[in-house]
């Protein structure tokens, strides 16, 4: 009989005759031959056989993988610490002088396997400036309390940097009493623009979870100098002549 060209492919049940004929004292050359493939073949069930207990059809594992579990544990980790982070980011944070670099699409797969989907952020639609401007009873109305020196209230707006559970908790733990404010006024409240001082210390620091952020929130409160709090203060009648005059519009402020 003449052996075929190649590899054969056997189905379960003359790869059981295979084994079954090994087990009755045939030859794996005689096999081979009586079942038209290579002893190397013959051979290589029978092993499978020996290992596994029983004649299982192996699937070919396809490629090697380029990354080892290690740098997939690592891919996964930068992602968590940084979930804004891009592919290129990963990519540049998980190299290792001792693994193959992996590509992005790569990184990209082992995060799909892991269920994390890229996802473009989030952007605050920008208010035109029509329906952004001012009404006349915000510009007039009043804020009824004091101020004292070194304290700076918070107008109740919805938003969610001054709602937030870590918010709400700190000005709660500090006695921070948060007053009712036109809700069409934000210039007139300072504290606007002590969260952007914060906005700006914090910029390019990134946190992993919300008590870190929260954390760091503190920490570049409590470095502000309080020259700058009362430049602030100080500049508030310059703010609200500004919107006055402006009729509502954006101001320099």
């Amino acid at each position: 009989m003449v052996r075929p060209f190649g590899k054969k492919t056997f189905t379960v049940d003359v790869r059981k005759s295979i084994v079954r004929g090994h087990e009755l004292g045939a030859h794996p050359k005689i096999l081979a031959t009586q079942f038209g493939c290579s002893s190397s073949q013959i051979h290589r069930i029978l092993k499978n056989n020996r290992v596994d207990d029983g004649v299982v059809h192996r699937q070919s594992p396809g490629r090697p993988r380029t990354t080892s579990r290690a740098m997939d544990r690592n891919i996964l980790r930068a992602y968590r610490e940084d979930p804004r982070c891009t592919s290129t980011d990963i990519q540049v944070s998980v190299t290792s002088p001792n693994e193959p670099m992996p590509s992005r699409r790569t990184i990209r797969r082992r995060l799909q396997v892991a269920g994390l989907h890229g996802r473009r952020p989030v952007k605050k639609p920008l208010v035109r400036l029509k329906t952004g401007k001012l009404a006349l009873n915000g510009l007039n109305s009043t804020c009824p309390g004091d101020l004292e020196s070194g304290l700076i209230t918070s107008r109740a707006t919805n938003q969610s940097s001054i709602c937030s559970g870590h918010i709400a908790n700190w000005f709660r733990r500090r006695r921070v009493d948060l007053l009712e404010w036109p809700s069409q006024s934000p210039d007139f409240n300072p504290i606007e623009h002590m969260w952007e001082e914060l906005k700006r210390r914090l910029k390019g620091v990134r946190a992993s979870n919300a008590n870190q952020k929260c954390a760091q929130l503190e920490a570049a409160w409590k470095s502000i100098p309080m020259p700058v709090v009362q430049t602030l203060l100080d500049s508030m009648p310059r703010r609200c002549q500004a919107v006055i005059d402006a009729k509502g519009y954006p101001t320099k402020y």
